[in-house]
This record gives C-alpha cells, structure tokens and sequence, in this order.
C-alpha cells in the first residue's frame, strides 16, 4: 500500500498536532458528518447501516479510523490492517471510488462546524490535503478487491442474484438461508471465517438495506450458507429490520441479491501451533467454518472448540457441530449454558453453567501456545479478550470479529 502523493512535513505537523482534538472531539465530529452528508445526500443511505448509525456503532468505528489515519500520517503503511479491514467491508457494501470526495467534504464540514474558530484555515486545508492522501489509499486498495472478486473462479463484480435454495430454522432465534446462484453457474470459493453482503428490498422501506453476515459452511459445495439471528428489538434498541424481514418474509425460491465473499478474519492455515475456537451466540457462523475446514484439511492439529449459549433452545446447529466433531480424532467440543432448562440439566448437553471465566478456561485448554479466534456479543467478546491477555496469549495469536462496525474491546 503506496500513496501516490506526498505530503509535506508542514501538513503532516499539522495533522499530528489535532491527534489531541481528534481524541477529544472525533465522535462529535463523526456524529456531525453523518448528519450533514446524509442530509445532503439520502442516496447513501442506500448503503450505509442505519441501526448502527442510530446506535452510535457507526461514528465511533470512523472516529477510531480518522484518529488513525491522523496519528500515522507520516506512516500510513502502519495501520494497512485497518484500511485492508475496512475495505474489505467498502467493497462488500459496493462503496465506489466516487463516494469519496462526498465524504471528504463532508467530513471537513463536521471538523469546521464542532470545531468553529480553533479549525483555522490551516488546519482545514491541512486535512483537505491529507484526506485525498487517504482516500487515494482507500481506492487503491479497494480497487485490488473489486477486480479480485471478479476475477476468481465463478466471481463477480457487485451484486449477484441468488436463490433461496433452503431455508431452516435452526433454534428459537436462528434461521440457515441456503442460496445457490440464480444463473446456475459457478460461484467463488471463500476463505473460513469470510462473509457476504445481502441487500434487502422491503416493502415499505423508502431505501435497501444491506447487512453482512458470515458463512457459517465450507466453500466447494455449490451454495452460499448464511445462519441468521432474528434481532427482535428489546427497551433501547428497535428491531433488526433486516433480520426478521429475511426469517418472516423471505422463503423459499425467493431470490436475494449477494456480493461476493470479503473479509480478513480468516483461519491461519499456516500457523502450526493448535486452534481454540471459542463463540458466543451467532457468533458461532464463521467458527463453525473454520471448524468444518479444520477437521477436513488438518485432521493432524489439535483443535478445541467452545461455544456459549443461553441454553439449548437458543443454540443453533449444535448436532451438525457434534456430527462434525464425532468424526472426528482431534477436537475437543465443550458447551457452556448461561441458563440451563430443567431439560438440558436432565439431559446434561452441557459441559458448564454460567460463563467462560479463565480458571475454567485453562481447565479445558491445556496449552496458551496456540491460536485463539473468538466471535460473538461485544462483552463476550471482551471477556475472552481480557481471560487470553491475563494468560499471557501474545497478541497475534489472538483473531477476533465483530458484527458490525469494528470496536475496542479494551475498554
């Protein structure tokens, strides 16, 4: 990743010095910009998530990334993970390259109007100039996945339709959509842990919607497998529209328009050390990816899988996981229940009540030299995050994803 503009030392002191501002200020700013582009330009809308717009999710993850972009000015090639991640995310959502200078001025408005008289003339054309210095990396890079996508084996480019082959209720909150491509052709393979973008056309709702969601099956069958959770709305937050659209309207033989595998959350398939694959929730899809791709072309590495669930009426797909896993010589499968039923206790399907906490952790995973992927609610996420640090886990080896807009799990 090579900017193909320079900048000079006076811009780049310039943005380092509102580095300060930026931690202070970026949401308010972000917040703002938001406001005013959408104001502007309601064909965005379009693209952009609207509930984590409303849930703040959204301005935060773009504060973190502007503060970012500012602190490394001078070093853009340090924070390629970030800009890979999100691009990875534009190219799914299909943000073009002409989005950019909408933003751009946009996001100079937001600075000018929190800021008022302390975003002075310098420092305004100071992030005119170091925006179109990021963004021109943003396009390159995004650019690279566009014409990536297309060219694999049975890609494409943008949106594709697809089929509704199957679909399966997989727990009281959980449904599996089976799409095969509409064309009948070919489509592309993916990485474990890699997702797709689905837009949804509901009626009554004046713009698409598009949401991602992980494959929860292996690549080379020929379909598309998405496992999804009916957000259903709770006190202070609303229901997720595009989540009980696809369980109460979408059916069988239904087509849904697919963009074609993104993501950088993927197994390691080079690291030699064994895997644990904890979950919470949904956030079960990619593990269950991972662990299917596992048990297929390592069965030699040492895999542990645990997955976290309010009780068994919430856990999805759990006998496909104990098919997969007694076929199996080299996992280990634990199962935690925040609230068992009287049945589970009967039955005793479960290996823990209550949650993943570290001592229970080390009881079950004997070894910290490995490589930990986790996904699931934001505070599961940040107590497994928390327990692996403790034990000492080195940082890269530790792989996790979150739903939605990237977050900050040390806080």
């Amino acid at each position: 990743m090579t900017a193909t503009k320079t900048l000079s030392q006076e811009t780049i002191d310039i943005i380092k010095s509102t580095v300060p501002v930026l931690a202070k200020h970026g949401e308010a700013i972000t917040k703002r910009f938001y406001q005013m582009m959408f104001t502007n330009h309601p064909e965005l809308l379009n693209i952009f998530n609207h509930a984590n717009q409303k849930q703040g999710r959204q301005p935060k993850a773009l504060a973190n990334s502007v503060y970012a972009a500012a602190a490394y000015i001078d070093n853009l090639e340090a924070i390629i993970p970030v800009v890979r991640q999100i691009a990875h995310k534009h190219r799914s959502l299909n943000v073009k390259a002409e989005h950019y200078p909408i933003v751009g001025k946009h996001l100079l408005l937001a600075i000018k109007d929190v800021l008022g008289d302390a975003a002075t003339d310098d420092i305004i054309n100071a992030w005119a100039e170091a925006y179109e210095v990021i963004a021109d990396v943003f396009i390159s890079v995004e650019r690279e996945m566009y014409e990536e996508a297309e060219r694999k084996a049975g890609g494409w480019k943008e949106f594709r339709k697809f089929t509704v082959a199957k679909k399966e209720q997989e727990s009281d909150v959980i449904t599996s959509f089976y799409l095969r491509p509409t064309d009948g052709e070919e489509i592309s393979d993916f990485l474990p842990g890699q997702y797709i973008s689905i837009k949804a056309v509901i009626d009554g709702e004046e713009y698409t919607h598009i949401r991602q969601y992980s494959l929860s099956d292996v690549a080379k069958k020929g379909y598309y497998r998405i496992s999804v959770k009916r957000e259903d709305g709770r006190d202070d937050i609303p229901a997720g529209i595009v989540s009980t659209y696809l369980h109460h309207d979408v059916n069988e033989g239904d087509i849904l328009e697919v963009t074609a595998p993104a993501g950088e959350f993927v197994l390691n398939t080079e690291s030699d050390r064994p895997v644990v694959l904890l979950s919470g929730g949904v956030g079960q899809t990619p593990m269950i990816s991972m662990l299917k791709t596992l048990v297929d072309s390592a069965p030699e590495k040492q895999v542990t899988y645990i997955h976290a669930a309010i009780n068994s009426k919430y856990h999805a797909l759990g006998e496909e996981v104990t098919a997969v896993v007694s076929e199996s010589n080299n996992v280990d499968y634990y199962v935690v229940y925040e609230q068992p039923t009287d049945e589970d206790r009967s039955m005793q399907n479960y290996q823990k009540e209550g949650y993943i906490d570290l001592d229970w952790l080390k009881s079950v995973v004997k070894n910290n030299d490995a490589e930990f992927y986790f996904c699931g609610p934001v505070p599961f996420m940040k107590v497994i995050n928390q327990s692996l640090k403790e034990w000492g886990v080195p940082q890269e080896q530790i792989h996790f994803e979150f739903f939605g807009p990237a977050g900050d799990l040390d806080k």
